[in-house]
């Protein structure tokens, strides 16, 4: 493993404290552990007006040695049914893909990682992802035809649905355990909505 460089610390240690004075909404950040600042947990709380509305995911972000020149990984530890999730957890979304040229992908050279890009700018990815997956390069084939036949008809195909309605609902569990406080919000038939407490 390459040497952690000095720059790589400095930029994490600010993220990390720009995150901790100002959240991103719906997420919580902490170091796995306190001597290493390339491993942060992640917590996610599913978006609302979503089918994860009400979960609650736990992911790893590891970061490497020459952050910010090159992206870290997301390794979801909770079960997350998604086409853009392998089945090991780990997240594909092009910001999170190195910078360089590969025609092969179907990616654009600018949607790929960039040293401007930050926690922040990847926590709003994987909501926008939860909220619309990207089905023309899967990671979760199973998942990206299911998600496709519960959207082409309306959602009366409900295959999809139950599978991540089930892992809400097991998610609930974790919650309690790290004890995260659900509140009911909405009422009118939807779920409870999960806020941090």
């Amino acid at each position: 493993m390459a040497v952690p460089s000095g720059s790589a610390i400095r930029a994490l240690a600010l993220e990390y404290k720009s995150l901790e004075e100002d959240p991103v909404e719906g997420f919580r950040v902490k170091l796995v552990n306190d001597e290493d600042m390339f491993l942060w947990e992640v917590a996610l709380f599913g978006p609302p007006d979503t089918l994860y509305q009400g979960g609650y995911f736990k992911a790893h972000l590891k970061f490497p040695a020459d952050y910010p020149y090159n992206p870290p990984s997301v390794r979801f530890l909770s079960k997350v049914w998604h086409p853009n999730v392998y089945e090991n957890g780990d997240l594909c979304v092009s910001i999170l893909h190195p910078p360089v040229d590969d025609p092969q992908s179907g990616e654009l050279p600018c949607e790929r990682w960039n040293p401007t890009q930050n926690v922040r700018t990847i926590l709003l990815s994987v909501v926008s992802l939860l909220n619309e997956p990207n089905t023309s390069s899967p990671a979760n084939v199973d998942a990206s035809v299911m998600y496709r036949r519960w959207k082409d008809s309306k959602g009366k195909d409900k295959e999809y649905e139950n599978i991540i309605r089930k892992q809400v609902s097991a998610s609930h569990a974790e919650a309690d355990k790290d004890q995260v406080v659900r509140s009911e919000e909405r009422r009118v038939g939807k779920e409870c909505r999960s806020r941090w407490s």
